[in-house]
């Protein structure tokens, strides 16, 4: 869909506040006005999706939530933008509109399973990006934020991401009426081809919709009455590896480091060392014991001198005997 000058700058207040994302970034470069990412058929582009007071039949229970409303029907006029894993890539506001409403900003992928132009995003998403709070001094209703009065989200494609084609879907969740059920959720989806990529295996993964629940806390949450921490919607962010962790590509275990262990071992060297000690004590100060060698020492004498003895009675017990004969 095209916009005349003038119906932008109609919108354009409208969107300071309501926005909607129609550029994709590649490497600092924001390419036309829904050249790479899906269109949408909501009444105004700017209209969020929500729980609570509803517009355009717009909820995150349904299926359009994972790319917006009607953006489904525009995947085939929609253009592919080849990426290389690890590239920094993001999506842009259109007419000139910035981030007014407090809140995180997320990113998802979902691999199609032949073109993303043919995928509905009815398939497995993992997360790769999220942010929410940059300036914990700042004011929680506004400038906290990381994304506070911004045009643009950005982020980078994990290196270790599969070859192939996908949907990359941007988010924002404004919060500043979730306290009373009414986050206000602001996406778009990108057409992708990823090349150069890895051996990964992304994780954990979500689906759309379903991934999101009403009563999740992060969606029933109050930015007033000063900071606090904020729970992040979704899953673990995915930067390479398997499945959502670096920690988890471990391939064996983990030597004990705690207390009990190290005095364990630490009593078991001294033990080793004590009985090490105590023998090599024992065996300097213990009396010798005699060892007979053949041939040698007093007792060999001692043998040799009877030997002979014997003899000489031999002897005269022959002589005898021959007087007598």
């Amino acid at each position: 869909m095209k916009f005349s000058a003038v119906a932008l700058s109609a919108i354009a207040p409208l969107a300071s506040a309501h926005y909607f994302f129609d550029s994709f970034i590649v490497d600092g470069v924001a390419t036309k006005s829904f050249e790479y990412v899906r269109d949408n058929t909501r009444q105004a582009k700017y209209n969020p999706t929500k729980w609570e007071n509803v517009r355009d039949d717009m909820t995150p229970d349904v299926n359009d939530f994972r790319c917006n409303k009607g953006a489904f029907t525009f995947a085939g006029k929609t253009r592919t933008m080849e990426v290389k894993a690890g590239s920094k890539v993001g999506f842009k506001l259109g007419v000139s509109a910035t981030m007014r409403h407090p809140g995180p900003a997320l990113a998802y992928m979902s691999k199609a399973p032949t073109t993303a132009a043919a995928y509905e995003g009815d398939g497995d998403w993992f997360k790769i990006y999220e942010e929410s709070v940059c300036n914990k001094n700042g004011a929680f209703t506004s400038d906290a934020w990381c994304t506070w009065d911004k045009n643009t989200i950005e982020f980078t494609i994990p290196k270790d991401t599969p070859d192939g084609e996908y949907l990359l879907r941007v988010e924002h969740i404004g919060v500043h009426g979730a306290h009373v059920g009414q986050a206000e959720f602001y996406n778009s989806c990108a057409q992708i081809k990823v090349t150069g990529g890895g051996n990964g295996t992304p994780g954990p993964m979500i689906r759309f919709p379903g991934g999101y629940k009403k009563t999740d806390a992060s969606f029933n949450f109050s930015i007033y009455n000063g900071y606090k921490d904020y729970p992040m919607p979704g899953p673990a962010v995915w930067t390479g590896g398997n499945s959502g962790s670096a920690n988890e590509t471990a391939t064996g275990p983990i030597p004990a480091t705690s207390s009990a262990a190290s005095s364990a071992v630490t009593s078991a060297a001294a033990a080793a060392t004590s009985a090490a000690v105590s023998t090599a004590t024992s065996a300097s100060t213990a009396t010798p014991t005699p060892v007979i060698v053949p041939g040698t020492g007093s007792n060999n004498s001692t043998a040799q001198s009877s030997k002979c003895s014997r003899r000489k009675r031999a002897l005269r017990r022959s002589r005898v005997f021959r007087v007598e004969q």
